[in-house]
């Protein structure tokens, strides 16, 4: 892949993949560049499986909106048979960007510019004029080779991953392993009950910096007595143990004293097979290349990211709770308001220190960081993952 070491020196990314003590983080380009972003865009996006939003964004048949990542044109529909299917959003006529906003479909997804129109499967069902005026159909075209191009796609706990390229293995095999650990804290049947509310269940944060600054932060709990003094206060940095997974997908930290101080004596349900001797455990781990994932014994959570380009990122947070009347009763409202408030609080104090990040990016003196050999680990691994996958083309 000789594109990227035109940008990037194939010193500098090889550096990251020695022992922590003798490596260095990924170098500035890899957050400055924006030549560097479309390869990124190809090798740790469009290869691997990402997110793209969450399947209780498009809840009722019919329900369909778009999403770019980083400038691929996508659209999510959820079909007659309650199915979520993802399709590039982009007309097989003449290449018209479909979908600009979120709509309910009736019956088709109808192209504005020639009126084009596809079923919800994908396949093109009108093509108005195409043998001349009132003449629908013609011999010389097989509507059939010209339907909408479908995504691979796979949603677990609500979360809509896709795998454009097609090209990596199966969803089951890359989600095992974190599955299998965090198996240990919820069963299947757990996390079918998780709801998504309609209120106090999201929040969106814009950080002017590279979207991989929000992943490695999240990885380590280093940075707490300062950035986050008052869930310092009763979670310290002594009460965290890190997270790592093999092979390299995941990294992040753990707590053994979970209790959140909400008002009041009353609180969520918990998951009921949650067991009793990790009731104050909760996990956090960010999911490569774009998710970052909270569990606790009376809620989960997911924090997804949107990368806009090189140095912007939209930051989605979506919170769960554990059945119907913990996500949708009034009895719980208040619960839910201060639940979302004290992380949208947590979450907020770190944008500082993301973007304070990507400004420092921009010192020519800097070679991509010094790790710490024992608080630094997990976030060493997520940028050995992006620097493997940066380079694995020269195998091929």
């Amino acid at each position: 892949m000789s594109e990227i070491f035109k940008i990037i020196e194939k010193t500098k990314l090889d550096v990251v993949n020695n022992p922590i003590e003798q490596s260095h983080g990924l170098p500035n380009e890899c957050y400055t560049s924006e030549a560097y972003t479309k390869i990124e865009r190809k090798k740790l996006f469009e290869e691997k499986w990402s997110v793209i939003g969450v399947a209780s964004s498009v809840p009722d048949p019919g329900d369909a909106r778009p999403f770019d990542l980083l400038g691929i044109p996508l659209l999510i529909l959820r079909d007659k048979n309650k199915k979520i299917k993802v399709f590039h959003n982009v007309c097989s006529h003449r290449g018209y960007k479909i979908l600009n906003k979120p709509e309910k479909i009736a019956n088709v997804i109808r192209c504005p510019y020639h009126s084009w129109a596809y079923d919800m499967e994908g396949k093109l069902i009108a093509t108005p004029h195409i043998g001349g005026a009132n003449k629908h159909e013609t011999k010389d075209f097989d509507k059939s080779c010209s339907g909408l191009k479908e995504v691979r796609s796979y949603v677990w706990l609500d979360l809509i991953f896709v795998n454009i390229s097609n090209n990596t293995e199966s969803f089951e095999e890359y989600i095992k392993p974190l599955s299998d650990r965090w198996s240990k804290f919820w069963t299947k049947e757990d996390q079918r009950l998780i709801k998504h509310p309609k209120d106090h269940g999201y929040f969106q944060l814009k950080a002017k910096c590279n979207w991989k600054f929000a992943i490695e932060n999240y990885c380590e709990s280093y940075h707490l007595p300062w950035v986050h003094p008052g869930l310092n206060s009763y979670s310290k940095l002594e009460d965290h143990y890190h997270i790592e997974s093999d092979p390299n997908r995941f990294a992040g930290q753990g707590t053994t004293v979970y209790d959140p101080r909400l008002k009041g004596s009353k609180k969520f349900p918990c998951f009921p097979n949650w067991p009793k001797d990790k009731e104050k455990f909760a996990e956090y781990v960010a999911l490569f290349p774009n998710v970052m994932l909270g569990i606790h014994r009376d809620h989960y959570y997911a924090y997804w990211l949107e990368p806009i380009n090189h140095a912007y990122t939209l930051e989605h947070m979506e919170v769960y709770y554990v059945g119907n009347e913990a996500a949708y009763s009034d009895e719980y409202g208040d619960l839910r308001k201060e639940n979302c408030k004290l992380w949208l609080g947590v979450q907020s104090e770190d944008v500082n220190i993301i973007e304070g990040m990507q400004a420092g990016r921009n010192s020519p003196s800097y070679n991509g960081g010094n790790f710490s050999p024992v608080m630094d680990t997990p976030t060493h691994n997520f940028h050995k993952w992006v620097a493997t996958n940066l380079t694995q083309l020269l195998n091929r």
